[in-house]
């Protein structure tokens, strides 16, 4: 994400901020209308090419807000092998659906984090398709 995108809710620049790491299920506000989303990058090798399924994180926070009916926007960030941002895409809360976000297996006992869940986010069962910002 950069400094300079615009806030999709009140339309300010420069106003998006990051929330301190591991905040539950939101990456940036914005600090004059409060606007929250969640970031998600993920690898890719093709420039500008979106796959089907992202990595999500927690479970439990996740299904939460989605039984409370709190979804916040996405915005999906394609990074190079490099680590270079090469792709950023937005999908707004209105588009998403409870079936885009598909629950994983827990880790098993003899994991670090055991019993940990995390999810997967399937964009084709949004809506509408994420919009390409660049």
């Amino acid at each position: 994400m950069t400094a300079t995108q615009r806030c999709p809710q009140c339309k300010k620049s420069k106003t998006l901020k990051s929330l301190p790491q591991n905040f539950k299920c939101a990456d940036v506000i914005c600090d004059f209308c409060g606007f929250l989303a969640q970031v998600k990058s993920f690898t890719s090798r093709k420039r500008n090419v979106l796959p089907a399924q992202i990595l999500g994180a927690a479970w439990g926070p996740q299904k939460q807000r989605m039984d409370a009916g709190i979804y916040y926007s996405l915005y999906l960030v394609a990074v190079s092998p490099r680590g270079r941002s090469h792709g950023m895409w937005y999908l707004p809360a209105d588009l998403q659906t409870p079936e885009m976000f598909v629950a994983r297996n827990p880790l098993s006992s003899s994991a670090r984090r055991a019993g940990w869940q995390g999810f997967m986010i399937d964009l084709r069962k949004a809506v509408g398709q994420p919009i390409q910002l660049g």
